[in-house]
């Protein structure tokens, strides 16, 4: 399966932050469940999943990074930090024009991909931090990075699964780049932009039905009714058909298991990455029996598409108001009456 293909799976089977009271200095920040911090002498500690790391005070802020995930540009470039990336795997993924820029002048260096990173130019760059997910199976490579002095910080955004809790990663960021006033007024700007979006989305005369994702050789991945995805759809007042499941992850159903649940379907979203619904009918011809393809309207997150690079994984990671928003305009388009889509686009 290509690489594009599971990450789009990656991210809708995986896929407010609440807004963070102010701490005292010894008190410890709650980005999430998953993610918080706390600052110790000057240093801070950090609580990543079953990960712990210190730094002190000599050590912030970080003046020289590495990113191994293109999604974790969003927060760099949310806080207008690209000047801090001294390298970064699978170029090819990020959307990021200043990035990009970077990359060609040779000020970010291209570390290999997720199949074969050049460990010795990581090695050689001396970064602060690596920022990266966590994978079991390069632990063996994260373990000579650290056997060599560089600290490998595991940060798993992507398990994330409400949407303002992805966004709160910016304060992290902010913390360890000496930006926290800007990473501040950014979540607080994107929070108060979607809390304004909920409630105008409560204003809707109706409550459509929405289907989401789309079928992977015989298997329909939907996104669980405690995703990402399903948590967008709530709080754009649409009705997802999955709205009463708890997964926080990937449901798996046959044609006839989807089929049967979306006779009422308006909308089916998040549609993979074709490019018509001729093209999408070739791939399965089975969707010319969902009412929804023939009746419906079917989108697509390529509206911020450019090669293999997407910017709804990068720059939507952080903007959550801007996703939402989409969902918006799709569901009650009378509500937002001037407003262009940003990351989604309609098939036709």
């Amino acid at each position: 399966m290509k690489p594009r293909i599971l990450l789009l799976i990656a991210f809708f089977a995986l896929t407010s932050c609440k807004r963070e009271t102010k701490n005292s200095p010894s008190e410890a920040v709650s980005v999430s469940n998953l993610v918080q911090y706390k600052e110790e002498n000057g240093g801070i500690h950090i609580k990543s999943g079953n990960f712990t790391y210190d730094f002190k005070k000599n050590q912030l802020p970080f003046k020289r990074i590495i990113l191994l995930n293109a999604s974790m540009a969003g927060c760099i470039s949310g806080l207008n930090a690209e000047n801090l990336i001294i390298g970064v795997s699978n170029p090819e993924y990020i959307y990021s024009e200043k990035i990009q820029n970077l990359i060609r002048q040779g000020k970010i260096q291209n570390l290999g991909s997720e199949q074969k990173y050049d460990v010795e130019k990581i090695i050689s760059l001396k970064p602060d931090a690596i920022f990266t997910n966590h994978i079991a199976s390069f632990d063996n490579t994260y373990q000579l990075l650290k056997n060599n002095g560089i600290q490998v910080v595991f940060l798993d955004e992507y398990l994330e699964q409400k949407p303002l809790e992805k966004t709160a990663y910016i304060k992290l960021f902010g913390k360890l780049f000496g930006k926290e006033k800007e990473a501040d007024a950014k979540f607080d700007e994107v929070e108060k932009n979607y809390s304004d979006l909920k409630k105008l989305a409560l204003t809707a005369k109706e409550k459509p039905t929405v289907l989401a994702n789309e079928m992977y050789g015989d298997v329909w991945y939907l996104p669980g009714g405690k995703t990402s995805a399903a948590n967008f759809i709530s709080d754009a007042n649409a009705e997802y058909i999955l709205k009463d499941n708890t997964d926080q992850k990937a449901v798996t159903m046959s044609f006839e298991e989807v089929f049967a649940k979306s006779g009422k379907v308006q909308y089916w979203i998040n549609a993979g990455n074709h490019i018509s619904k001729k093209e999408m009918l070739g791939m399965n011809p089975f969707y010319s029996k969902l009412e929804v393809f023939n009746k419906g309207k079917i989108y697509v997150i390529t509206g911020k598409e450019k090669g293999q690079a997407n910017d709804f994984f990068e720059s939507g990671v952080v903007r959550a108001d801007w996703v939402l928003k989409d969902y918006i305009k799709i569901f009650h388009p009378e509500l937002l009456p001037g407003y262009q889509l940003t990351y989604m686009k309609e098939l036709q």
